[in-house]
């Protein structure tokens, strides 16, 4: 998220917290309500005394918090801090037993939800897990004997932990990444330099707070500069201007498609009449931030950081064109062959801005230098495998240019292996999303009938375009693009109406690849020796399951992963 925590601050969020304690500015918006900093402070403080008699003695101090973007969400986050407790950020898109893993796993004795995802839990073994109904009248009687409740931050250290968020993968279940109050304070007071956020700024929080971009990003430097914070329940595209102008937002936050999403939205000739200053954020792409910047005249700053922390690029001026940055103050970034580990040789460009040796040049970014990152909750093997041979691994592909500038290239595992050739998945989605009728490309790995991968796409095309492929006029395109290599044109190709995302509207490739090209949606294939495209018929998928079976890789298609 390029939000870098500086190792000399030794701030706790609690202290931040208590420092609005008698600050009357209004502080929190939420559908047209409003709170002041001094009644979110002591709305802290009671939560903070009621968490106190609740937990039981010696359990951990953790708790869930399964909400919906309201103003319960940052109470209970300054009310974990004051209490020396640490939030497990709850996925409401989860379900069953995973749900249930997330909350056990992360050892919550209390669960604060709200009627609307009762639902998730009807049924649902969580033996000795308590849970806080926030929108009920029983809720709010039990506050009722804490309302004089002060924030008292002596309970809290720079080590506490604060939060136990979820990081995603595409295998195996999600792991829970420490931050700590130490660490969560000094990242927003890194944006507030880096941004000149003040005192009454106002932040949009839109993006769910179960994240880690929503609370390290967007509500800890508003925290840190004591700036005013405006929740969206759930991201709007439509409603995100009317939000911006009716709470005078100036700074916001967004991950995966968001901003495209909110340039698909009518545009109307007072659209640059609000009084947004910037967005911070991540995957919005060149061509989106531009055309943000002249629909809104808001400027919009792609960052990195991994989500646990272990490494950070900042953008600074002179930064070229599709690069995040350099390395953050205090990183040394490499970009590294993950098998010789041996750092990778700079990228060279053609006269027309790609990339000519991208199988040399790609690898995976590394911090060899000191990092705070601290941990997955008991998850010893993640750790491990995150930090080997003395350096953080981010699980991100990377290329560095001559000058030290850093172009994200997609995820680790987003690497297809094609005829024995790495290719990565950003650097030919980059590539496929010059076609005019594309609005969203996705490209990923279903494994080859032989050995290794081969490419596939999913388009969403754009409104206005024909409802399907023309597959004369695509595979043109493809032709006429002087830096897609060989081996990247996709074997196959689906069209879908809206790009499935997740619940941070990032692209979901996992459901992608377990489909694969066994699909409710119409695929278009490019035979083995042919040059053309072609619908995929019910026959097709027969020939080629029975491809897959004789050479004994019918389990890896299943599974929807390669080796």
């Amino acid at each position: 998220m390029g939000a870098r925590s500086e190792g000399s601050s030794r701030r706790t969020v609690a202290e931040l917290v208590e420092e609005r304690w008698g600050d009357h500015r209004p502080g929190l918006w939420f559908e047209g309500r409003a709170l002041t900093h001094h009644q979110v402070a002591a709305g802290a403080a009671a939560r903070a005394a009621l968490l106190a008699d609740l937990l039981p003695p010696g359990a951990e101090p953790h708790l869930g918090v399964l909400l919906d973007n309201t103003p319960e969400y940052p109470l209970w986050l300054s009310a974990a801090a004051l209490a020396g407790a640490a939030v497990a950020g709850i996925n409401p898109t989860r379900r069953g037993p995973e749900l249930a893993r997330d909350i056990l796993h992360t050892e919550c004795r209390i669960v604060v939800t709200e009627r609307a995802h009762l639902p998730l839990l009807d049924g649902l073994e969580l033996p000795g897990v308590r849970l806080l109904v926030t929108d009920t009248e029983a809720y709010e009687e039990l506050l009722v004997p804490y309302a004089d409740a002060r924030p008292e931050p002596s309970k809290a250290a720079p080590e506490s932990r604060l939060l136990l968020y979820f990081t995603s993968g595409s295998t195996g279940a999600p792991k829970a990444a420490i931050c700590s109050q130490g660490r969560l304070a000094a990242a927003g007071r890194s944006l507030v330099d880096h941004f000149g956020v003040r005192a009454d700024d106002v932040h949009y929080v839109c993006m769910p707070m179960f994240h880690g971009n929503a609370v390290i990003a967007d509500w800890a430097p508003a925290l840190a500069a004591g700036a005013g914070v405006a929740l969206r329940r759930r991201f709007s595209a439509s409603g995100f201007l009317v939000d911006v102008r009716a709470y005078g937002a100036t700074y916001f936050t967004y991950v995966g498609r968001a901003v495209q999403y909110i340039l698909a939205t009518p545009a109307g000739a007072d659209d640059r009449d609000n009084p947004l200053r910037l967005g911070f954020g991540t995957e919005a792409g060149a061509v989106d931030a531009a055309a943000f910047e002249e629909r809104f005249g808001a400027r919009l700053v792609e960052g990195y950081g991994s989500s646990e922390g272990g490494a950070a690029i900042q953008r600074t001026p002179g930064t070229p064109k599709g690069a995040i940055g350099r390395a953050a103050p205090g990183d040394d970034l490499a970009v590294v062959d993950p098998v010789s580990r041996e750092e990778c040789p700079a990228a060279v460009f053609g006269t027309d801005g790609g990339l000519l040796n991208g199988r040399d040049s790609i690898g995976e970014l590394v911090n060899r230098g000191p990092n705070p990152f601290e941990g997955y909750w008991r998850n010893e093997a993640a750790e491990a495998a995150r930090q080997r041979d003395g350096w953080y691994w981010t699980g991100d592909l990377f290329y560095r240019d001559a000058e030290g500038f850093l172009y994200f290239a997609g995820r680790a595992d987003d690497r297809l292996r094609v005829d024995s050739e790495n290719l990565a998945a950003a650097v030919i989605e980059n590539i496929l999303a010059r076609y005019e009728d594309a609005a969203a490309v996705a490209v990923y790995a279903v494994p080859d009938p032989v050995a290794g991968d081969q490419v596939m796409a999913t388009l969403a095309l754009r409104e206005g375009a024909d409802a399907d492929l023309d597959p004369l006029r695509f595979a043109e395109f493809l032709l006429a693009q002087p830096d897609l290599g060989t081996k990247m044109a996709p074997r196959f190709v689906r069209v879908v109406d809206r790009m499935p995302v997740t619940a941070t509207n990032k692209i979901h490739r996992v459901g992608l690849r377990r489909e694969g090209f066994r699909c409710a949606d119409p695929v278009w294939w490019r035979p083995p020796g042919e040059s053309a495209y072609r619908r995929l018929s019910a026959t097709d998928v027969a020939g080629l399951e029975a491809e897959y079976r004789t050479r004994g890789r019918e389990e890896l298609l299943a599974a929807g992963f390669g080796p």
